[in-house]
């Protein structure tokens, strides 16, 4: 349905960082990660110039996002479930998310030293024609449903988009079987 090639859009710094020193913290931190929205923020951080630091105890937490140390700073890079299981108040980057979600970005949350750090969104433009190869598909009497790991918002907004009404979201890729 889309591209494949997540872009970051957004860096929203929360508490004293301001965007630069968020997105240093969460590239570095993502160095060592195979994730495409992790590469996403990689790139992002090279298109600005910014230097990196090498993460320490780097550990991908699958379904979830990412922990690493930092320059001695902890940092936890996610969904909203990592943060939850962390301890970390996540109620003001659920609005932030929220508001992206529905613009069909993918918001990470980030946690620095336990505390909310910001929101990270990353983007995946559809491909021209997922629009009318759904509905090339519908006119064969299939019925088709999209399953996902992002955000509930983001795939809705997604399917909306090229015109899927059955969405299952923040699906654990060894659940997605399941969810048919």
């Amino acid at each position: 349905i889309t591209r494949g090639k997540p872009t970051m859009t957004d860096a929203i710094p929360l508490g004293d960082l301001n965007e630069t020193e968020l997105i240093t913290l969460v590239a570095s931190a993502e160095r060592l990660s195979e994730h495409p929205l992790g590469q996403a923020i990689l790139a992002g951080a090279t298109e600005r110039d910014i230097t990196l630091m090498k993460p320490n105890d780097f550990q991908s937490v699958t379904g979830k996002g990412i922990k690493a140390n930092v320059n001695g700073k902890q940092i936890l890079v996610g969904n909203r479930r990592l943060l939850a299981e962390a301890g970390i108040d996540i109620e003001e980057m659920d609005k932030l998310a929220k508001t992206l979600a529905e613009q069909g970005k993918s918001p990470m949350f980030v946690g620095i030293d336990g505390k909310p750090g910001g929101i990270l969104a990353v983007a995946d433009t559809v491909k021209e024609n997922s629009a009318a190869a759904v509905a090339t598909l519908k006119t064969m009497g299939l019925d088709l449903v999209m399953i996902t790991g992002d955000n509930s918002k983001t795939a809705e907004a997604i399917a909306r988009h090229v015109g899927i009404e059955r969405v299952f979201a923040e699906i654990l890729p060894e659940h997605k079987s399941m969810e048919v």
